[in-house]
């Protein structure tokens, strides 16, 4: 154990109790200052270094360095980092020292080496991303967080069973890869599918990250799904049921996207569909698969922050979110309108962008291992990628119709947030070897080459052409898609009413029926002891001591008996 034991995550988990207590201009240093700080901390720490304390019969460790986790705290730190910037002004307190606490539990996930740790920080996480959706203030934001806690809390109850039927089979608190083996692996299988929106509690992340501020839903986008990626990555890499599971949340993503109107909840219908890609390479499970779920992963929170942050810019200054509201904003939002199309094209895996140089991982996985109908879906789900959210978004948001808006682009710092993210997925995509040189695995793959580049080009201009081919059949509605949410968002809350309405009514009865009993008693202790009653008359002087005296006759004659 090292002297100065201080988990990197710790740093923006402190830093945010700071925050509701520091001066303005002392607020905005530790905003920007925290997570560099905290990305300092995440390579200060050597690969192999275990910093672990005493609890009850077991060695927790705080703190234990992989590659996996090094790479998954690094972008969580710059994630923190341009979400502070693109929420400097605009949020409240609250709201950054929820993030903040939520970033910082994320980041303690990522170097937990026991599963003790790991649900400890697991749990901090639902906590804080709770409280950003309460952040936004709204009715809308109070009842999906109440449906958002509603499903985490299963998810960590089945965590919890998980951990305990495991310590209890094996005796081992360590998070190292488990074999779905036992009834333990199960649970705990399950716990991080739910974080990671897989069927059949897909829905959360529609329902609740788009009733999120605009920055809220910026900082939600990047740590919980993500940081199911990585305990699926160590936990459960090769388990072949990853594969259906993935897939299925692959076109469930894409279906739902394309039948959306409100712009923010495609993108999050959008994030089930990119972590399914990831869901997918953990299950084929080979090193180059794993080193495509966790380059996708990376390139993933930068590109979907950057087009949520596009979004979020576009509903700060024209407070709509519905893509039948806008249009026609690139003539008054063109940093906005750039930045939004770069997020786009990077989500699609267009060439010389990040998400080129990493979803092309897990494809060739796939390939590899000759598994020909994955290859195919994914390939599929590509374009479909390109469809929903490389060019729905967009084309309505910005282009399309005139809606006679005409907002300018956001402040400052919103506008520096997006151009750095999108810096960063150019950057990734022409020089790919520096995301590869910190991969789980060794990297011996080369994504720019010449058959790579035709078959992607040639799947985007096939899907763009199949887009404005079926743009009648694309017309936008005023509704939202339900699909297993319908149970607790529907069927339940009728359920429930029809029980009260019943409840009620056999109340009424009940109450009536004993109220006529109770009536009835007190009548006739009305009648015997009330001011008028037989018991309460005034008696004589006379006949009260006659009566006194029969009575202490008739007690002296039993008592000499």
């Amino acid at each position: 154990m090292t002297d100065l034991a201080w988990p990197p995550g710790l740093i923006l988990l402190l830093g945010a109790a700071a925050l509701p207590f520091a001066r303005e201009r002392l607020r905005s240093a530790l905003i920007l200052g925290l997570p560099a700080l905290t990305l300092a901390a995440i390579w200060w720490w050597p690969l192999g270094t275990l910093v672990s304390v005493p609890f009850l019969d077991y060695q927790l460790e705080l703190v234990r360095v992989t590659s996996e986790g090094r790479l998954f705290a690094t972008v969580f730190a710059i994630m923190a980092f341009a979400g502070g910037l693109y929420a400097l002004r605009q949020a409240t307190t609250f709201e950054l020292t929820a993030a903040y606490a939520y970033a910082g539990a994320a980041i303690g996930v990522t170097f937990a080496g026991d599963l003790i740790t790991l649900f400890i920080f697991w749990e901090l996480m639902a906590i804080g991303s709770t409280l950003v959706l309460w952040a936004a203030g709204t009715e809308g934001a109070y009842r999906a967080s109440l449906r958002y806690l509603l499903i985490h809390l299963l998810g960590g109850v089945l965590l919890m069973a998980g951990i305990a039927a495991w310590v209890a089979e094996t005796g081992s608190i360590a998070f190292t890869a488990m074999r779905l083996e036992s009834l333990a692996t199960w649970l705990i299988l399950a716990g991080f599918l739910i974080n990671a929106g897989a069927p059949p509690l897909s829905a959360w992340i529609a329902d609740a990250y788009p009733e999120a501020s605009p920055s809220g839903t910026v900082f939600l986008s990047a740590f919980t799904t993500k940081t199911a990626v990585y305990a699926l990555l160590v936990g459960f890499p090769g388990a072949e049921i990853l594969v259906p599971i993935g897939l299925y949340m692959v076109f469930y993503g894409i279906l739902y996207a394309l039948l959306e109107n409100d712009m923010r909840r495609i993108l999050a219908y959008s994030i089930v569909n990119q972590v399914g890609f990831m869901v997918v390479a953990i299950g084929i499970g080979t090193p180059l698969a794993l080193n495509g779920a966790a380059a996708h992963a990376f390139a993933h929170i930068l590109y979907k922050a950057l087009l949520l942050m596009s979004a979020g810019s576009v509903l700060w200054m024209t407070q709509r979110r519905k893509c039948t509201d806008l249009g026609g904003l690139f003539q008054s939002m063109p940093v906005t309108t750039i930045n939004g199309i770069v997020g786009a094209l990077a989500i699609s895996a267009f060439p010389f962008t990040s998400g080129f140089v990493t979803k092309s991982l897990e494809t060739q996985a796939a390939a590899n291992e000759g598994l020909a109908l994955v290859w195919l879906l994914l390939l599929a789900a590509s374009a479909g990628v390109f469809l929903h959210a490389g060019i729905k978004f967009p084309w309505f948001v910005f282009f399309q119709r005139d809606s006679g808006l005409r907002p300018p682009d956001p402040p400052a710092n919103m506008r520096q947030a997006m151009w750095l993210f999108s810096f960063l997925c150019l950057a990734i995509g022409l020089f790919p070897q520096v995301l590869y040189g910190i991969l789980p695995h060794p990297v011996d793959y080369q994504p720019y080459t010449l058959e790579h580049l035709v078959s992607q080009l040639q799947l985007l201009l096939f899907a763009g052409f199949a887009f404005f081919a079926m743009l009648p059949l694309m017309r936008r509605t005023l509704t939202i898609s339900l699909d297993f949410d319908w149970f607790y968002r529907k069927f339940f809350k009728e359920l429930l009413s029809e029980f009260s309405v019943r409840t009620s009514a056999f109340h009424g009865a009940l109450t009536g029926r004993w109220r006529g009993r109770i009536e009835r008693l007190v009548g006739n202790l009305s009648r015997h002891h009330g001011p008028q009653g037989t018991l309460a008359r005034t008696w004589p002087t006379g006949s009260m001591v006659l009566w006194v005296a029969i009575l202490l006759g008739a007690s002296l004659l039993l008592y000499n008996r």
